[in-house]
């Protein structure tokens, strides 16, 4: 069964605040909010989905529970309509932390919500300030205390490489995430857009976007967090669009399609070394890896670079990995021989 949401995107509309970072416009490709197509968007995209999947209608892009009440309702009521058909399992949405309030809730309640995406972005309050996010950490707390005793499920969305942001203020944003009991989270490196305050600082040399590899390496830190307390990361960077690209919207940052799996690469190449360094199997000619399904190409990395990092640190002369169907993500077997009862199991 796949999962599968069909995005309504309403960039801007209902948040009080320009962040620096902020072009939803340019993010989202979408410049302008039609009520009218709704309905043509959610149709179309159910002709392409299989009666197996498991569908959401998901309100991204702005701050939905920020918008006019009988706009929300309206589209809440329209969302619901499908739901009610059983065309679609619940309705998602994205918003703002100080937009989750009581009288929002009671709202919330009266449909079929399966989760509302928080966007954090920082727990740091001097972070979010010079963001000018409007909002604190403890905006962030508090509304999901009110989103868990509604038990609505809620998305930790962090950045990664923001300014007068440190690996260490990420690190700690992934663990609250966590301890707050997030059903899911998704990591953004920071990207410049035009027309962004950001963008300024780039020019004038306040703000220094991170390169790709720090931005993988840092996500990797995080992600790390999330994956020790069975947190799922549902993306990692920007969903792709021509404006990601594009020289009329793009101006700097850690830009790659593949950026969620040379993360997911690095995680897993830390989890080797970590293990190996204090292991026996450091002093081998040969290591074997088991590893879960589907998960081999970021074990050896692109272009063979998880491998060749280990046989150069540990002296490897033999690398190789297989699937084993017993084994879950991020979880793997170290061994000198391939049919070796003696492993080492990484869980």
């Amino acid at each position: 069964m796949r999962h599968i949401n069909i995005p309504i995107f309403i960039p801007h509309l209902g948040c009080p605040n320009q962040c620096i970072f902020c072009n939803q416009r340019f993010i989202s490709g979408t410049y302008q909010f039609d009520e009218s197509v709704v309905d043509n968007i959610i149709n179309q995209a159910l002709t392409t989905i299989d009666k197996d999947d498991e569908c959401e209608i998901a309100f991204f892009g702005g701050s939905f529970t920020g918008i006019d009440r009988s706009l929300m309702i309206r589209l809440l009521d329209k969302a619901q309509g499908y739901v009610d058909k059983g065309l679609a399992i619940g309705i998602r949405m994205s918003t703002r932390p100080d937009y989750i309030n009581e009288e929002i809730i009671r709202i919330l309640k009266k449909y079929t919500i399966t989760c509302v995406e928080l966007g954090v972005q920082s727990m740091n309050d001097e972070v979010l300030k010079y963001l000018k996010r409007g909002h604190t950490a403890v905006d962030t707390i508090n509304a999901t205390k009110l989103l868990k005793n509604a038990k609505i499920n809620f998305v930790g969305q962090m950045m990664i490489g923001l300014p007068s942001a440190n690996i260490q203020d990420e690190i700690y944003t992934a663990k609250v995430i966590s301890r707050l009991g997030a059903s899911g989270t998704r990591i953004y490196p920071t990207l410049v857009f035009k027309n962004t305050e950001l963008e300024d600082l780039t020019n004038n040399g306040e703000y220094r976007p991170i390169s790709l590899d720090e931005a993988v390496e840092r996500s990797a830190k995080v992600l790390e967090v999330f994956i020790k307390n069975n947190i799922p990361c549902l993306r990692i960077g920007l969903c792709e669009s021509d404006n990601l690209h594009s020289e009329d919207s793009y101006i700097a940052g850690p830009n790659s399609p593949s950026i969620g799996e040379m993360v997911k690469s690095q995680v897993y190449y830390n989890l080797i070394f970590k293990s190996l360094k204090n292991s026996s199997l450091m002093k081998l000619e040969s290591l074997y890896i088991e590893c879960a399904n589907g998960c081999i190409s970021q074990i050896i990395g692109n272009k063979k670079k998880n491998v060749d990092k280990l046989k150069k640190t540990f002296g490897f002369k033999y690398i190789k990995v297989k699937e084993n169907n017993n084994l879950m993500q991020y979880q793997l077997i170290l061994k000198e021989k391939e049919e070796s009862k003696d492993a080492f199991k990484i869980t």
